[in-house]
């Protein structure tokens, strides 16, 4: 009698356990499917703007790639003035 109450208690706990694993199946499968909308956006964007680059006459190109030195410089100016 001992056992079989303890083997219904156990049967109990594991449905609810199930039922936990469900839900948290369910939310990472939301996350995932998220996650593939935004990276595919986020690819286009990328793609167009490169291909924007990729057209544009090669001097007129270097006028959107941030110079190194500069932005280097920017951030020890900010980092002295704090």
């Amino acid at each position: 009698s001992e056992v079989w109450k303890i083997l219904g208690a156990v049967k109990t706990e594991f449905e609810r356990f199930g039922d936990v694993l469900r839900k948290a199946q369910e939310k990472i499968k939301e996350a995932d499917d998220e996650i593939d909308k935004l990276v595919g956006v986020r690819t286009r964007q990328i793609q167009r703007k490169l291909k924007i680059v990729q057209e544009l006459p090669s001097q007129e190109s270097l006028l959107y790639i941030p110079d190194e030195t500069s932005e280097n410089e920017e951030a020890e100016n900010e980092g002295s003035s704090q």
